[in-house]
C-alpha cells in the first residue's frame, strides 16, 4: 500500500477510461458514440462540431472494469478505489476544446470545435506530480452491521486533507537503491545517471550515494545533412564521443 501502488491504479484507471474513450470517438466501439451532453453555447468565433469524446461513458466502464473486485471493507480496498477514481478524475480535469479552421487558404473565417483528452503523457506527468504529493494516511476500524470496517483518514492534520483528485498510500515505500526480488526492485547499480542534475535522475540521487563511475562510448550519427533537390537528404556519418555515467 505504497505511493507506488497508488500510481500504478491510478494510472492503469486512467488507462482503461481513456482507450474506451477514445474508441468511442474513433467509431471502433459500437456500444458507445460521441458525447452529445457537453455542448451548451459556443464560443465567438466558432461552434461546435467534429466528436467531442465522451470520458463519462469511458469513465463508467473504467469504473465497473477497475473497481470491480475492490469491495473489501479493508483499507487497502478503500485505498484503491480512491486511486483508481483520481486516475479516471485526471483526464475529466485535462479535457479541453480542439479546434479545426475551415475557410479559403486554410484562413479561420469559420472554427468548429469540440471536446477532446489530452494526450495520455499529459495525463501521466499529471499522476506523475500527484504521487510525489500523495497524501499518507493511516487506517481505522470502525464496528458495523456487517463486521468491521477499514477506513483511511490523513496521519498529520497541519496538512491539507486529500481530494478525489489526489492519491492516497498508508505504507512507507521499499528501499528501491537495492535489488530485492519480494518487492520487485531491480536497484539502481549500473543505472544511467545525469551527472549535471540535481533531480531523480542525477547520479547524487539515483546511486543512493555509492557514487558513479564514467566512461567514454563512440557513436555513429548522421551529420552535415543536405537537402537535395528534389528530393532527398544526404547526410554524412560521424563518430561522436560521448561520455557516460554509470551508479556504483
Amino acid at each position: 500500500a505504497t505511493r507506488e501502488s497508488a500510481f500504478v491504479h491510478a494510472i492503469a484507471s486512467a488507462g482503461v477510461a481513456f482507450a474506451v474513450t477514445r474508441s468511442c470517438a474513433e467509431g471502433s466501439a459500437t456500444i458507445c458514440g460521441c458525447d452529445t451532453r457537453h455542448k451548451g453555447s459556443p464560443g465567438e468565433g466558432w461552434k461546435w462540431g467534429g466528436c467531442s469524446e465522451d470520458v463519462e461513458f469511458g469513465s463508467m466502464v473504467s469504473r465497473e472494469f477497475a473497481d470491480a473486485r475492490e469491495n473489501r471493507p479493508d483499507a487497502r480496498s478503500a485505498m484503491n478505489r480512491h486511486n483508481n477514481e483520481a486516475g479516471r478524475t485526471s483526464i475529466i480535469e485535462l479535457m479541453h476544446l480542439k479546434c479545426k479552421c475551415h475557410g479559403l487558404s486554410g484562413s479561420c473565417e469559420v472554427k468548429t470545435c469540440w471536446w477532446s483528452q489530452p494526450d495520455f503523457r499529459v495525463i501521466g506527468d499529471y499522476l506523475k506530480d500527484k504521487y510525489d504529493s500523495a497524501s499518507e494516511m493511516v487506517v481505522e476500524k470502525h464496528r458495523e452491521s456487517r463486521g468491521w470496517v477499514e477506513t483511511l483518514r490523513p496521519k498529520y492534520n497541519f496538512f491539507k486533507a486529500p481530494t478525489e483528485k489526489d492519491l492516497v498510500y498508508y505504507e512507507n515505500s521499499p528501499n528501491f537503491c537495492e535489488p530485492n526480488p519480494e518487492t520487485g526492485s531491480f536497484g539502481t547499480r549500473d543505472r544511467v545517471c545525469n551527472v549535471t542534475s540535481h533531480g531523480i535522475d542525477g547520479c547524487d540521487l539515483l546511486c543512493c550515494g555509492r557514487g558513479h563511475n564514467t566512461r567514454t562510448e563512440k557513436r555513429k550519427e548522421k551529420c552535415h545533412c543536405i537537402f537535395h533537390w528534389c528530393c532527398y537528404v544526404r547526410c554524412q556519418e560521424c563518430i561522436r564521443v560521448y561520455d557516460v555515467h554509470t551508479c556504483k
